[in-house]
């Protein structure tokens, strides 16, 4: 195993020490080490219920013989970082998140990874890292948010933008424009539509890295803490395979 590197001999003892300071036991580390990359965060709405991801998967992969670890990744809202300055670091953080995957994975020697993300730059930053570092790896997304509702019509963000202008062309009074701003994004998730979030989540499945349904069961959805806790299980078997990115993505 990797992870040999870190948790083998007498050497490294240290480490073991280590180890024991988080409150694992030698018996987890006589099993493969697998990574839990998630971008939870309270900024994000398409990453704010990762926690409760993150925490399925790390049954998942218990329930399956692993030993697992969850480690962060950072995560842009593209939709809070528009019309300013911010617009200029979204594009930028996928290098770095895809960086810092690796950074974190190669420093702990991990035997594997379950990818926990959402939105515009956090799924393709993450399997730009599975793809470069090649070890087993499933990607597990956050999921949609539910569409809204605004006077019989379902509504997305981008009807956001589209109220804004009507606004300003007075064709949409401030009272309706209010009534988009607070029914047009009712849940958490990646933004409802097929944005780059959903399309990249959508597209990890046709990839062959994300398993069915991972770009469309909602993420308020029961189905998805289900498909957090296979995932789990997933890269398992995919180690115990020897299973890795670049023999699925030809």
């Amino acid at each position: 195993m990797r992870s040999d590197n870190v948790t083998k001999g007498a050497e490294r003892a240290p480490n073991r020490s280590l180890f024991y300071a988080l409150g694992y036991t030698p018996e987890d580390l006589e099993k493969p080490l697998i990574a839990v990359v998630s971008a939870h965060s309270d900024i994000v709405p398409g990453h704010m219920n990762l926690d409760k991801l993150t925490d399925a998967v790390k049954s998942g992969i218990e329930a399956a013989g692993g030993t697992p670890f969850m480690v962060p990744a950072i995560g842009v809202c593209d939709g809070i970082a528009m019309g300013h300055v911010g617009m200029k670091y979204s594009l930028a953080s996928r290098e770095l998140i895809c960086d810092s995957v690796e950074t974190m994975f190669m420093a702990h020697q991990f035997d594997g990874c379950v990818l926990v993300p959402n939105c515009d730059k956090i799924v393709p930053g993450m399997v730009m890292a599975a793809v470069r570092m090649n070890v087993p790896a499933v990607v597990c997304s956050g999921g949609p948010m539910l569409a809204g509702h605004v006077k019989g019509h379902k509504t997305s963000l981008s009807s956001m933008f589209e109220a804004v202008g009507a606004n300003a062309a007075g064709l949409l009074d401030d009272e309706g424009l209010l009534e988009y701003e607070n029914k047009t994004c009712p849940t958490c998730g990646s933004c409802s539509g097929m944005y780059t979030a959903n399309s990249m989540n959508c597209l990890t499945e046709a990839l062959g890295m994300g398993l069915g349904g991972n770009g469309t069961i909602p993420a308020v959805y029961s189905e998805r803490i289900k498909l957090a806790k296979h995932a789990g299980m997933a890269v398992m078997d995919m180690y115990n395979k020897n299973i890795r990115p670049r023999d699925i993505m030809t």
